[in-house]
């Protein structure tokens, strides 16, 4: 997806003066995000090298098809992340994938300090089961499971 990885930007930016962002910009357009529609093609992309159907993703993270196309296309958007961690963990992504794709939707990424984020970000280092099997262990350590995308308070 990008040439240059986050890491290298930052160590760029260290030697930028405020008024070169303008050449920081153009020299380095393809590894930026443009503001249109990054998430569909951040998701495209990687269910593209997963070899997976948004069908099948859909299927497993539990989200109903025509709720997850219009979220994966960016026709709707969510303000539940558990939504995109679903999506994140029943398309196989790993846990920098997801921290990324949570970057672009402009969430919260998964935070170690917080009991509950360390649970998940285990799950998505070892994918041990289903989307079912992190609930089931959410709810064992008395956490909250993963939201699903019905209506919620």
């Amino acid at each position: 997806m990008y040439k240059k990885t986050t890491k290298e930007l930052e160590e760029i930016l260290e030697h930028t003066h405020p008024k070169d962002i303008l050449d920081y910009v153009k020299n380095n357009e393809e590894d930026l995000l443009d503001g249109d529609r990054n998430f569909m093609k951040y998701m495209n992309e990687k269910l593209r090298e997963k070899g997976l159907q948004k069908q099948e993703v859909l299927l497993r993270a539990d989200i109903s098809q025509g709720y997850g196309y219009k979220l994966l296309s960016e026709e709707k958007v969510t303000k539940q992340r558990d939504i995109i961690l679903r999506i994140c963990y029943a398309a196989n992504f790993s846990l920098k994938e997801t921290q990324q794709a949570l970057k672009i939707y402009h969430m919260d990424t998964l935070f170690a300090r917080d009991p509950r984020d360390a649970l998940l970000m285990t799950f998505f280092n070892e994918h041990p089961g289903s989307i079912i099997d992190i609930n089931e262990m959410l709810l064992a350590n008395k956490m909250v499971p993963l939201r699903s995308s019905g209506v919620h308070e």
